[in-house]
Order: C-alpha cells, then structure tokens, then sequence
C-alpha cells in the first residue's frame, strides 16, 4: 500500500508535506512544516511554495544517499588527502 503526499499552503503561510487524504482541521500533525518569516514569504512571494518543495526534495534525497558512497566521494583511495 502506497500513500499519497502533497505538499500545500497552509493559511498561515506554512508550507507542509502531509498524506492527501488528511483534513486541515483534523488537528492531525504534518509529517513536515516548514515556516518562513514574514520578510521571507514577503521575498519568495509566488515562489514559497516551489521553494518549500525542493527543500523537501533535498531533504530527501540526503536521507536516500548512500553516507559511505559520500565518504569516498570526498576522499578518494588512491589519493589521500595531503595535510600541510
């Protein structure tokens, strides 16, 4: 069984990431929540929630990364780093 995310706008200005089929008014928490100051949702304006997305998209896709693949990324085998 899959379920279904969404990503709104609260009336508020939050911008949460919950299961489609959850009510507003259920009182049910979001699985994410992010709140930008009034100065920032003033800046992004239309864009808060396109904004919002793709920190949840980074979010994600951090926590799919493979840490040890990482490790050798920034520090390759063959060559060592070189302390001065």
């Amino acid at each position: 069984m899959s379920t279904l995310l969404e990503i709104t706008e609260l009336a508020n200005g939050d911008v949460v990431l919950r299961e489609a089929d959850t009510e507003v008014d259920a009182g049910e928490e979001p699985l994410v929540r992010i709140r930008f100051s009034g100065e920032v949702r003033d800046m992004l304006g239309k864009d808060l929630v396109s904004v919002a997305e793709a920190m949840i998209d980074a979010a994600t896709e951090y926590l799919e990364a493979d840490p040890e693949e990482e490790e050798e990324e920034d520090f390759p085998e063959e060559t060592p780093p070189t302390v001065h």
